[in-house]
């Protein structure tokens, strides 16, 4: 009982369509199977950001200046956001958390200046100036910070004075 088997392509047209469904047929059903494994993901038609925007953030945010413009000083409470709160919003590493009375009441004690210091030189895990540069941050914007924080933590600090602008840095 022998059968012939018989060639499956027998013409120059037949093995062109072979080569072509053998490429293109599992091309299609793989993106057919993305599309639907895809469609299961989305929340509703009205929801902008996809829950993969909001697990994707950027590790920094890039602030371009212009280095003639005139220096703009920041007010405490930005200066905070930017650099303190890091450690300060929920007490990383030993650092007194904002609103906390007790943690502040005997920093405060010691004074302004004392606080200054400590917050310009670094203390305990703090790096010095918070870890910011002191191209992007003065000290006059170190001191708001440290009086808002105070200020926000049951002390009655004075905020500091600016510090004059001379006719030499004007012209810079």
């Amino acid at each position: 009982m022998s059968e012939d088997h018989g060639n499956l392509i027998k013409s120059p047209k037949q093995l062109i369509l072979m080569v072509f469904a053998s490429f293109f047929v599992p091309l299609i059903i793989i993106l057919l199977l993305m599309v639907y494994a895809d469609s299961g993901s989305k929340k509703s038609a009205g929801n902008e950001h996809s829950e993969a925007t909001t697990l994707i953030k950027p590790v920094a945010n890039l602030n371009f200046k212009d280095a003639s413009a005139p220096k703009v000083n920041k007010s405490g409470e930005e200066i905070y956001k930017a650099v303190c709160s890091s450690c300060h919003a929920a007490g990383v590493a030993g650092a007194p958390a904002v609103g906390n009375v007790a943690a502040w009441t005997p920093r405060i004690s010691k004074g302004y200046e004392s606080l200054l210091t400590s917050a310009l030189k670094g203390k305990n895990a703090m790096p010095a100036r918070g870890g910011a540069s002191p191209d992007d941050i003065s000290d006059f914007e170190i001191g708001r910070s440290i009086v808002y924080m105070a200020n926000s933590s049951g002390g009655k600090l004075a905020e500091p004075k600016e510090p004059a602008t001379s006719q030499d840095d004007t012209k810079k």
